[in-house]
């Protein structure tokens, strides 16, 4: 160890004070001994902090990462001994400076250590340009902006990780409204699967739920629309092979009846030279796929494989007249491609005004989540594809574990495939992935491996700091430390959109637009002071009301809004068919004669 030097008593005006020389340099790090004649309450040498190591005109910049006490204690000369991470250099010359990452010339014995000043700091924070977001200040000096480079947070993809209760969802409420303000050219959608975000941006969101969402299922590819019709659970394989070979079919005879054919005709000479696929984004309508299979139901002799087919019209139609499922088959038996007008409702594509687009998954039925959600990032991405990245695009994905988990016998692999594809090549064609998970440890790492911007919240899990650690360099890696110990709204901003790994502080959202979970009529509930069994009677009404078909309108008259039209044959035949497949043979309902005469020969 070396010995100190004399210091000066005063350093000279506009001098920063020298708290400190260096002892010892190896690769990215530096140990500087701290020296007991500089210590005061304004230059406190504490974990965290930024310095600054002088060498002749240009600085070293580092960050204090651990504090031990001097061995030999004051005697030595040093009161402590701090382990420092460097990070970057503050050249100057010519009358200017600038910042630049990485160390080109690294520190000798000896060398000053002082605090970074307060220009210092703004010189490395500053907006260095005019797409450079503000999302708060930072922890070291409260009156310095911390801002991030949008271009390099959006185009290398960046995730907001976090426990529940730190500020995560405000933190990703600010991002967003930045990235609107700093570049009105992105259009945003935020999967909201918690609906606690319709509020959170003022006249600039597009809400969108059960009641207001159009997703033709026709959109859906085959292994999605599999995913609603069998509810998340294992197909039948029978009843798949009907579906690969008819769907193709039922898209080409909806083709080739919109040109002026003739449905009989078409029976005869049959149209699958049309070359249409399963996955082909075409329209077709159910009662077309649903004659198809009764027509070739009515060609076959076997029993057993009759009732194959049957129990697939059954659940057609079990969805078809869900209410629960409106957003995806009301109009299923309407003429017209509307697939324009969805991707203008999902992503704002033919507006003038930049916005968001908030989808509210809370609102629609569990088991389809995965099967929307797959179905959304799908279509974005081939947007951004056969676009050519005309039209940039930011999924914004909250708890994306739920979609993406790293154990692949959890969750829909398409879904789980549509991030990955999103996050290796999206920013090809202009589709970016921004994500907010809890549980980074339980999200793909191929995923959040992609994401080279971290903002980095208060988590407890030793899994979930593990993970981060691997995937961070070691002069990252060891800012790490801090995470148990962050407060509320506090966090670790690293990666590609950050000049240097800092500890940041997100701005205070304004009340009102402090993102939270939102019920249909609550307060209204609340507010009404209802005894407790009219509150148990108007929930169950409620509850009852949200999977209930409403009556409608005679036919050929405009319909309600309060749902689709209750047909009473359909479920009828639907009860019939699940007490066909779950009671035992000597008890089973017979099936309507009339409908399906065919059956009993």
């Amino acid at each position: 160890m070396s010995q100190v030097s004399e210091q000066p008593s005063y350093p000279p005006p506009g001098r920063p004070v020298t708290f400190g020389q260096v002892l010892s340099c190896c690769g990215s790090q530096a140990t500087v001994g701290v020296l007991s004649s500089q210590m005061s309450e304004d230059h406190r040498a504490t974990v965290g902090k930024f310095i600054a190591i002088r060498i002749r005109d240009d600085v070293v910049l580092g960050m204090i990462t651990e504090v031990e006490a001097a061995p030999g204690g004051a005697g030595s000369g040093y009161k402590a001994l701090a382990r420092v991470d460097l990070m970057g250099e503050i050249c100057r010359g010519g009358g200017s400076s600038w910042f630049r990452r990485g160390v080109r010339e690294y520190p000798a014995i000896g060398d000053e250590a002082v605090m970074v000043s307060r220009e210092d700091l703004k010189l490395i924070y500053s907006k260095s340009t005019s797409n450079s977001i503000e999302i708060g200040h930072l922890q070291q000096d409260p009156s310095i902006a911390a801002c991030v480079d949008v271009d390099s947070m959006l185009s290398k993809h960046f995730a907001v990780l976090g426990s529940t209760g730190v500020g995560k969802s405000s933190g990703v409420a600010i991002i967003l409204n930045e990235v609107m303000r700093a570049r009105p050219d992105v259009r945003i959608l935020l999967l909201d699967i918690h609906g606690e975000y319709g509020h959170s941006f003022g006249q600039k969101a597009h809400v969108f739920g059960l009641s207001n969402l159009r997703l033709p299922f026709w959109l859906f590819s085959f292994e999605e629309m599999i995913d609603v019709i069998f509810a998340g659970r294992p197909p039948v394989a029978e009843e798949v092979e009907i579906l690969a070979e008819l769907i193709p079919v039922a898209k080409a005879t909806y083709m080739a009846l919109q040109q002026g054919g003739e449905r009989a005709a078409l029976a005869r000479k049959g149209p699958r030279h049309m070359g249409f696929t399963v996955d082909t984004p075409s329209p077709y309508q159910v009662q077309d796929l649903l004659w198809l299979i009764d027509e070739r139901m009515g060609k076959l002799e076997n029993r057993s494989t009759r009732m194959v087919h049957h129990r697939l019209m059954m659940r057609i139609e079990a969805l078809k007249n869900d209410p629960r499922y409106a957003f995806m088959f009301e109009s299923s038996n309407v003429a017209g491609d509307k697939m324009a007008a969805v991707l203008d409702q999902l992503f704002q594509l033919e507006s003038d005004e930049h916005g968001i687009t908030v989808l509210t998954l809370a609102s629609l039925p569990g088991e389809v989540l995965d099967a929307v959600v797959c179905a959304v990032c799908r279509l974005a991405f081939e947007f951004g594809l056969w676009s050519e990245g005309a039209a940039p695009i930011l999924i914004a994905c909250e708890e994306a574990h739920r979609y993406a988990a790293s154990d692949r016998t959890v969750g829909f692999a398409p879904a789980r495939r549509a991030l990955s594809r999103i996050a290796k090549e999206g920013r090809k064609y202009g589709v970016y992935l921004g994500l907010a998970t809890q549980r980074p440890a339980e999200l793909d790492p191929t995923i959040i491996s992609q994401c080279s911007t971290l903002f980095v919240m208060r988590m407890a899990n030793d899994e979930d700091q593990l993970l981060l650690r691997s995937a961070l360099p070691d002069a990252a890696a060891n800012l790490l430390s801090f995470v148990p110990s962050l407060g509320t709204g506090e966090l670790i901003g690293i990666g590609e959109g950050m000049p240097l790994p800092a500890r940041l502080s997100f701005r205070t959202l304004p009340a009102h637009l402090v993102p939270r979970s939102e019920q249909v009529d609550g307060d209204e509930m609340k507010q009404a002071n209802l005894s407790r069994p009219e509150l148990v009677r108007r929930t169950i009404e409620r509850w009852r009301k949200a999977t209930t078909a409403q009556p409608g309108p005679q036919k050929g008259g405009p319909r309600e809004a309060g749902g689709p039209e209750f047909d009473t044959d359909a479920v009828e035949r639907g009860l019939e068919a699940i007490a066909s497949e779950r009671l035992p043979q000597r008890d089973r309902v017979p099936l309507d004669p009339a409908r399906y005469s065919i059956l009993k020969r």
